[in-house]
């Protein structure tokens, strides 16, 4: 009996196991998934950008820019309006810059219960009918198959200066034969089309020629040259096609200066702009 009362005691401890902090690595499955996501719809966009026209390009691009602008002046402060008042000459909009209260202008002050003058009224009018102008010329394509093969040569862009259209070549085809300033049968179609839109209005018309860069460093320079005969050419076909001389404002040349792609060298800087000039 002696003998088991001096037996060490046998302790058994149990250890409670908690939960942890759950299941770990599938974080990156889901920035996986995100990633293949943006990938899928950068391929989509870069598809999109090579299936389209310059053309198509830009009625995307206008049907998603604002065409109503409410307020083009920030009025920065904490409150609404910076706490003035919706009237406020401050934050009335007007001609794009806002009214100025401290040294207004004719150009520059608020006018009426709207803040419009008559200058950005006018301007608006101006827009409207370009934009008028914009889709006539662009109708042209749906006459006939040739037409609409020819205008996708054609793209426009309205600026302060005025309504710009572009005409620029392409390989395999020019707008004038090579090293001359003799016009193809496209470049005069495309003349005759610019004529007829030109004629509904009688803005002021100005022409500036580009060419592509040459690839190497000549002795006599000949971009400058070759861009105002192209300018002038085409001056001489709106002429031939019904633009009043009177109404040819100017024609320039603007040589390699101006490359509307990266590639200096491309056939596509080889354009031609005809601008209908604000009033």
């Amino acid at each position: 009996m002696s003998a088991q009362a001096n037996v060490r005691p046998i302790i058994i401890k149990r250890k409670k196991k908690s939960g942890g902090d759950g299941h770990h690595g599938g974080a990156w499955k889901v920035a996986y998934a995100d990633f293949v996501t943006a990938m899928m719809a950068f391929f989509m966009l870069m598809w999109l950008l090579n299936a389209t026209t310059e053309t198509q390009r830009k009625g995307l691009a206008d049907y998603f820019s604002p065409t109503i602008p409410i307020n083009r002046v920030s009025g920065g402060g904490d409150g609404a309006f910076s706490g003035d008042s919706v009237f406020a000459e401050e934050t009335l909009p007007q001609n794009g810059t806002g009214a100025s209260a401290q040294r207004p202008t004719e150009s520059k002050e608020a006018r009426g219960d709207t803040g419009r003058s008559e200058t950005g009224d006018k301007t608006a009018a101006q827009d409207q009918m370009f934009k008028t102008l914009e889709a006539k010329l662009v109708g042209h394509g749906g006459e006939s198959k040739v037409m609409e093969n020819d205008l996708r040569h054609v793209v426009t862009r309205l600026t302060d200066e005025g309504l710009v259209i572009e005409v620029f070549a392409l390989e395999q085809a020019p707008l004038f034969d090579p090293d001359t300033d003799r016009p193809t049968a496209l470049l005069r179609n495309l003349a005759t089309i610019i004529s007829s839109t030109a004629r509904t209005v009688t803005n002021s018309v100005a022409v500036g020629g580009h060419v592509e860069a040459q690839p190497i460093v000549l002795a006599d320079e000949t971009t400058w040259q070759r861009s105002i005969d192209h300018a002038t050419t085409m001056r001489l076909l709106l002429e031939d096609a019904g633009i009043d001389s009177d109404r040819i404002e100017r024609v320039t040349g603007h040589a390699d200066r101006e490359p509307s792609v990266r590639n200096r060298m491309a056939v596509r800087n080889n354009r031609l702009e005809i601008i209908l000039l604000r009033d």
